[in-house]
């Protein structure tokens, strides 16, 4: 019996780590490389110390090694573990050192959200130079409307009348839905981030 303890300890161990790190649902925008080593970008819908389910355009394969860089948590990297839906799962790879730092993280970012503090404007905004553009919304017509700033994870739209909330609309070829309204336009988010490296005042969605 006692050996059969000394077996069992361990694993029963690993089970309660495991359990010990909860998902936290938080969407942190970022980038992610393939074994190919392209570039893509990439957005969080839950995460925990020993893994993440990631909306993303290119899914890879089962076991693919992968690195992800993600804003407020930096690199985290491992294998994707299955697929999904517009995505993939991975299992995170990280001493218990970095464990214990992204758990901290995560409880720092889960307490945020928890408190209400507002997720639309951490991002840097600019006024493109030309800021009018075509929207086209979900089983709708299109029209020209005039952007009024753009970040890596929305825009804010000027526009009348005002499409519904939780509408999917593309913004010239950028997919995205809309998730509020305000005097004269909307805020939509985009279902994918932009890429940092072509985010400028001559940015064309």
């Amino acid at each position: 019996m006692e050996a059969l303890a000394d077996h069992v300890r361990p694993r029963l161990l690993r089970i309660a780590d495991k359990r010990r790190h909860a998902r936290v649902a938080v969407a942190l925008l970022g980038r992610y490389m393939l074994p190919d080593r392209q570039e893509y970008p990439c957005q969080t819908v839950d995460i925990s110390p020993g893994g993440a389910l990631l909306v993303a355009p290119v899914q890879g394969r089962i076991g693919d090694r992968v690195v992800v860089y993600l804003e407020h948590l930096g690199r985290v990297e491992g294998q994707i573990a299955r697929l999904v839906d517009r995505g993939f799962a991975i299992a995170i790879a990280a001493t218990p050192r970095k464990r214990d730092k992204l758990a901290s993280q995560l409880t720092w970012l889960a307490n945020r959200h928890a408190l209400g503090l507002p997720e639309d404007r951490r991002h840097e905004r600019i006024v493109p130079r030309n800021p009018v553009v075509e929207m086209r919304i979900e089983n709708g017509p299109a029209a020209m409307v005039r952007l009024i700033d753009v970040s890596l994870s929305g825009a804010g739209v000027a526009l009348d009348p005002l499409p519904p909330l939780g509408v999917a609309v593309t913004l010239g070829r950028t997919p995205c839905k809309v998730v509020r309204h305000f005097q004269g336009g909307v805020a939509v988010e985009f279902l994918l981030p932009l890429s940092p490296d072509r985010f400028d005042e001559s940015i064309v969605l």
